[in-house]
């Protein structure tokens, strides 16, 4: 197969999974991993382990072991790609299609998992399986039988609302239609600043033990129209919002439960890229897993959205200096229904996740500091249908609210909050938007089957 090559590692890629008539430099770089990984098994019998489990595809084998990579220092072969090794293995001989470590899930027996933070990590690729995306349970949406219902529009039809013009950036609370964009980009509202937080460092696995990352509470941004604002919890500031809300049925009336399933769409996101308040080039819709948004000119693909060849006539110096230091910028992952942020640049990002916060118990307009090599859960399919299903019981409004939850923000090298000069998103240099489409078009679907009521439903109706 190769000249030169030992019989052991012949054997070794003859067991490599993926389809048939890969390129040379596939072949080249599979031979130089499995050469790689041959040199650090120096132990007794750990080769004929590895053998063993590879062709019997057998977990009930013995741990094979290598020292675990330092931090940044994940790479086969220097140069050549970069991964943690368990992943690369187990990509090599399982699942060539395989992402990151967050689809891997060791078996219970491995005493050395990677999971585990060992000096050692087990790169048996039969002690890990692979996560599968679990099935969303449906939203059972009951209807009011005697209540005049109208149906609301899709949620891509909430952004036609007139924009508005708030040239000052008054730090106050705003009734709702006015919180719509001004053009040509978001308009930053601040509404009041909250403590500071730190949150210790096991939120991301790569992360040493004597680290933190740091979280501070934002001032709250004014959304894209037709995004509900996140000042704090929705439905505990009745005083700017004039609520119509269902109430449950009264006996007599009739109540019917319609389920609405969630459907996985072709784009699982969609990204747009601003400059301060001004929107930059097109949205870019994720079909990948994984992809990466990156401060480099290559062209953009399906796996890369390329920030670099953006041109902006009104880009200011400051704005320049950021997008230099952009560098590698974010890797997005989709897998198993939650999407995760991992920063690649040599400067930190700052990430403002609704449904983030929610899960530790944060303000909603919280900012999470995440420095280089490190990684967030940034959403969670899950967890968002247990909340919808909840927040059904509680009117249409109350499933309203939930669209600000499936919008992301995220900006790069300059942070913004109460820690910060900068209080407001639309402030920082460089910032992306990202719109979980399969969570809002689900969301759709429920507001659809639910209708808007004129009235609340009750006694009086």
């Amino acid at each position: 197969m190769f000249p030169l090559t030992p019989p052991v590692v012949k054997r070794l890629l003859g067991w490599k999974k993926g389809p048939e008539g890969s390129s040379a430099a596939e072949d080249k770089w599979s031979e130089k991993a499995v050469k790689s990984l041959v040199k650090k098994l120096k132990k007794s019998g750990a080769l004929e382990e590895l053998e063993k489990a590879i062709s019997s595809q057998n977990s009930h084998t013995k741990c094979v072991t290598i020292p675990r990579a330092k931090p940044n220092e994940n790479t086969i072969n220097g140069q050549y790609r970069k991964g943690l090794p368990h992943v690369v293995y187990c990509r090599l001989w399982r699942w060539p299609q395989l992402q990151s470590q967050h689809e891997l899930k060791p078996v219970d027996h491995c005493e050395y998992a990677y999971q585990l933070k060992k000096d050692e990590v087990c790169i048996n690729p039969y002690h890990y399986n692979k996560i599968d995306s679990p099935a969303l349970p449906p939203i059972l949406v009951p209807r009011c039988g005697d209540t005049e219902v109208r149906a609301p529009p899709p949620y891509t039809d909430y952004h036609q609302h007139p924009p508005h013009h708030d040239h000052h950036h008054d730090h106050h609370h705003l009734d709702h239609t006015d919180a719509v964009m001004q053009t040509g980009g978001p308009v930053g509202v601040g509404v009041g600043a909250h403590s500071a937080m730190y949150l210790e460092a096991t939120l991301a696995q790569q992360v040493p033990g004597n680290t933190t990352v740091h979280v501070s509470s934002s001032t709250v941004e004014t959304p894209p129209p037709g995004y509900i604002s996140e000042d704090g919890d929705p439905m505990d500031h009745n005083d700017n919002m004039n609520l119509t809300r269902l109430t449950p049925s009264p006996p007599g009336l009739t109540t019917e439960a319609a389920p609405v399933l969630y459907h996985e769409p072709a784009f699982w996101c969609s990204i747009s890229y601003y400059e301060l308040n001004t929107r930059v080039g097109e949205t870019f819709h994720a079909s990948q897993p994984s992809i990466t948004v990156d401060g480099f000119t290559d062209p953009s693909n399906s796996e890369r959205f390329c920030l670099g060849l953006l041109s902006n006539v009104n880009r200011n110096e400051v704005v320049e200096q950021t997008r230099r230091h952009i560098g590698k910028g974010v890797r997005l992952y989709y897998i198993g229904g939650e999407v995760f942020a991992e920063c690649l640049s040599d400067s930190s990002i700052f990430v403002q996740s609704p449904n983030c916060n929610q899960r530790y118990g944060w303000h909603p307009a919280t900012v999470c500091k995440i420095p280089p090599g490190c990684n967030l859960k940034i959403f969670n399919n899950q967890e968002f249908a247990a909340l919808l299903s909840q927040s059904v019981s509680q009117g249409f409004e109350a499933v309203f609210q939930l669209t600000r939850m499936c919008t992301i923000r995220m900006s790069f090298v300059k942070g913004w909050g109460a820690e910060y000069r900068r209080q407001t998103v639309t402030s920082t240099p460089c910032w992306i938007e990202l719109h979980l489409n399969g969570p809002l078009q689900w969301l759709d679907r429920v507001l659809t089957q639910m209708g808007s009521p004129r009235l609340p439903c009750s006694s009086m109706s």
